[in-house]
């Protein structure tokens, strides 16, 4: 029995691992019987299961395939041959096979393993994941080098079907087809869709003669036979060649399942379907892919089925059945999951933005990211008709919400401030550029907890103020999180943007009414002589408990709440300057953010030329490592203590900023 960490109501019952127990590294897979492997597999994926219940992380994508990994680390020779994953919630079997099962049942802890693949984790991980849709690119760039050099490791992607909504995977595709280059690429087909149509029926299944002519296909006596036919008819002509590509083309197509020959369009010879929870056909299927070289990129079609295994004890949703251990550190949760809290920031957001809704007919909501929160499907729910869930497709939901703009609708775009990023060049020349009044809620904005630098939102404060039509604000807690929702709908002349943190709520007190902020006004929450705190967005809660530290120690502090990094308050910033003597801006955010805005400002304004002494509080420049919120924030020195100590220092209280910092 495994009693979870800080939690001795909840106990999972661990299987014996017999044969996992004997593993040490993915080569001694080659010497495993057929009966070994399917005996290793129901162990990892009871393994998978064990780690879940105690880690509370998303694991169904590693559950389904758990058969693939297998075989793949069967056929290939890891790390000399490079394998690619597109996304880390694909990858616990990979890191249990290749040395990392001790690490990673420590997933939730400081200086644990990466949720993620990483190249400075193991030599296994071939490149980095946590976006999405970036595997075929990576591995098309690797097999160049390759071929470059002369050298023969074989490269493999595996992608998933979420993946396939994002364009880039479409652009490395038609890419490798172009360059021919020698690489297979894996689609996990978990069967998943966005928008599953009821009226469709029964999910694709993987029948035996699908098994067969997969065989067939892959096999290397087909494959050259279809090289030789196809140098017999170029040097026929080009006509015939072309007709029987066609031929080719369109037989293959009315053999494999809907959608098959975008691929062959693409270029990439089609292998499929696979049942991908049947190891015998995987590895067969796997080693002809492999033994043949110089044959241009390869597609296999892989279905897995997530639910296999299932246990009692985990529910439809994939989340283990038990209550998160929640971090009391204001405005934060352990992670993305919220099962155990009363409310969050994103059940706050949802609450308002469905108030609003409800009195406009013109409010749409887009959400783009990979997964969605259980708070949004509310609003799913609520207005299906004006909900657009449209999956890792940042770049499209951004210029998509545009265009709903300029329908005369008013679009609130919802992407995780991490995925915002990969929209970048759209807010620019799609909606800044032009003035069109889209309103991004940007979510997950800050540190993330075990989630680490791979989803830490730090940057969006830097990259959405340095845009020219950009109205960027932050709440201090969900009341100002509620107006903030009820501002961005009354603006329709530009775009705007807020952020706020993924979480537990500061207050958890009733929804007030969203009524709207004066843009670019702060507020002063309490006023002291000696030092000001002008904090941004959650970063106010922490500035009032560094105000409560030092108010036993005879500091009077001003704290103030900016709401927006632009416009700025000017008239509160200039009060502040001239009412102290020293002026500490506190944000969660990087170099180049709100801090940056106000010296700016202040330099212009020659406020810096008179008594005023500034200094930032940022995140610091250098990536974090997953941890729990409250390490973190430890880590990146924004708690109240930390807050408080830099006051005493500034002060010339050294002495006292150290005994607070005990």
């Amino acid at each position: 029995m495994g009693a979870l960490p800080e939690d001795s109501e909840f106990f999972w019952e661990k299987e014996p691992t017999p044969v996992l127990d004997t593993l040490e590294t993915p080569a001694q897979l080659k010497k495993f019987s057929s009966k070994e492997l399917k005996l290793l597999a129901e162990e990892i994926r009871s393994e998978i299961l064990y780690i879940a219940s105690r880690a509370g992380r998303p694991f169904k994508a590693s559950v389904g395939v758990v058969e693939l990994t297998l075989a793949i680390h069967y056929v290939f020779n890891a790390p000399v041959d490079r394998i690619l994953w597109d996304v880390g919630e694909q990858t616990y079997a990979h890191k249990i096979l290749t040395g990392r099962r001790s690490l990673i049942h420590s997933l939730k802890q400081k200086n644990d393993t990466s949720v993620f693949t990483s190249r400075l984790e193991s030599e296994y991980d071939a490149f980095g994941a946590g976006h999405g849709s970036n595997s075929v690119s990576a591995g098309l760039g690797m097999a160049v080098a390759r071929d470059l050099k002369g050298k023969k490791e074989r490269i493999v992607t595996v992608i998933s079907n979420w993946s396939t909504m994002a364009g880039q995977v479409y652009e490395g595709m038609s890419n490798a087809g172009y360059l021919d280059s020698n690489m297979v690429v894996i689609l996990n087909d978990s069967r998943h869709s966005l928008h599953p149509n009821p009226d469709e029926g029964q999910k694709m299944t993987v029948s035996s003669l699908s098994s067969i002519l997969s065989k067939i296909q892959s096999s290397k006596y087909f494959r050259r036979f279809r090289e030789v036919a196809k140098g017999l008819t170029k040097r026929i002509g080009k006509g015939m060649y072309e007709l029987a590509a066609k031929i080719d083309e369109y037989a293959r197509g009315m053999l494999g399942p809907s959608g098959a020959t975008l691929f062959e369009e693409l270029g990439l010879y089609y292998i499929g379907p696979v049942d991908g929870n049947n190891i015998e056909d995987l590895i067969c299927v796997l080693n002809e892919v492999a033994s043949l070289d110089s044959t241009g990129p390869v597609l296999v079609h892989v279905i897995t089925e997530e639910a296999i295994g299932n246990a009692s004890g985990i529910d439809v949703e994939g989340q283990a059945v038990k209550q998160q251990v929640v971090h009391k550190t204001p405005g934060y949760i352990s992670e993305s999951s919220t099962a155990g809290l009363s409310r969050t920031y994103n059940d706050c957001f949802v609450e308002a933005l469905a108030a609003e809704a409800e009195t406009s007919t013109e409010i749409v909501a887009i959400h783009a990211g990979v997964g969605m929160d259980a708070s949004l499907r509310f609003l799913q729910s609520k207005f299906p008709e004006r909900f657009f869930d449209v999956g890792m497709a940042e770049q499209h939901a951004v210029t998509f919400a545009a265009g709903l703009s300029c329908g005369g609708f008013k679009p609130f775009c919802i992407i995780p401030s991490t995925f915002l990023q990969r929209a970048y060049d759209q807010v620019i020349q799609d909606v800044d550029l032009q003035r069109i009044p889209v309103r991004f809620a940007i979510t997950d904005a800050g540190l993330v907890g075990s989630d680490g630098p791979v989803r830490c939102g730090a940057f969006d404060i830097a990259f959405m103020a340095c845009l020219p039509n950009m109205i960027v604000m932050a709440p201090s807690d969900e009341d100002e999180l509620v107006r903030m929702v009820a501002t961005a709908a009354q603006i329709n002349d530009r775009p705007v943007c807020f952020r706020f943190p993924r979480g537990a709520i500061t207050l958890n007190t009733p929804l007030y009414s969203g009524v709207p902020l004066e843009i670019g006004k702060g507020r002063v929450l309490a006023d002291g002589e000696d030092v000001a705190l002008l904090g941004y967005g959650v970063m106010v809660q922490h500035c009032l408990k560094a105000r409560a530290l030092l108010a036993h120690l005879g500091v009077q502090v001003t704290v103030a709440d900016a709401r927006f990094c632009k416009p700025l308050d000017i008239e509160l910033l200039r009060r502040l300057c001239v009412d102290h003597k020293f002026l500490i801006t506190v944000e969660e955010g990087t170099v180049g953010g709100f801090g940056s805005h106000v010296a700016q400002f202040m330099a212009l304004d020659g406020l810096l030329d008179g008594g005023i002494k500034w200094r930032p509080i940022v995140l610091p420049d250098s990536y974090i490592d997953g941890a729990s919120p409250k390490e973190q924030l430890e880590m990146a020195g924004l708690t109240g203590h930390h807050i408080a100590a830099t006051i005493l220092n500034i002060l010339g209280r050294a002495r006292d900023a150290l005994l607070l910092m005990r």
